[in-house]
């Protein structure tokens, strides 16, 4: 916590809360939902990295958290005011660093037969269920009602839940632990 800076502000009693540029709006309204998720991947990223992960797991996590964190305070300024930001927003080149540590992550995989169940080994199930979050970010940043979100954002969350996908296959691979197949019923 910064020092000096109380942590209630008492300003979100009244059920809103400020974007960065002024704006206060609902707790509940889509753009707070959207980085509230942001975030909510973010911890569920940390679980997941809390658990052990090998060493280029944990180091392609450790920079997401970062994007991650620039990502959800786009999403918390009021739109059209993203410049008026003291930070380098994520771009094209965010996405790409994630395709190469996915193309990185799956050599010496087995190929997939099957579709996979979350689980195996607690690391890769962390990660799985960090994967769903992500999904559900992207969906609501999709759902932005008040103004949409850049390309960036969206195409960034979409390779993250690739990643965290062949990250969490990875993790079991790596600890000896099968993937725990889907076998669809009746079959």
């Amino acid at each position: 916590m910064l020092r000096g800076v109380k942590l209630y502000t008492k300003t979100g009693d009244d059920g809103t809360t400020g974007l960065f540029g002024g704006a206060r709006v609902k707790k509940a309204s889509l753009r707070v939902e959207a980085y509230g998720t942001v975030d909510e991947t973010n911890a569920a990223i940390g679980v997941a990295r809390a658990t052990g992960l090998e060493p280029f797991t944990d180091e392609v996590l450790a920079q997401v958290q970062v994007d991650l964190f620039t990502l959800g305070a786009e999403l918390a300024c009021v739109p059209g005011k993203e410049s008026k930001m003291s930070m380098k927003l994520l771009d094209a080149v965010d996405a790409e660093r994630l395709e190469k540590a996915i193309d990185a992550a799956e050599e010496g995989l087995p190929p997939l037969k099957s579709f996979v169940l979350p689980g195996g080994s607690a690391q890769a199930a962390a990660l799985h269920l960090a994967r769903t979050v992500a999904r559900r970010a992207e969906r609501i940043v999709l759902a932005l009602d008040d103004a949409p979100a850049r390309d960036e954002l969206v195409i960034y969350l979409n390779r993250l839940s690739d990643l965290l996908f062949v990250l969490a296959r990875k993790a079991n691979a790596t600890l000896g632990v099968d993937d725990v197949p889907w076998a669809p019923r009746g079959a």
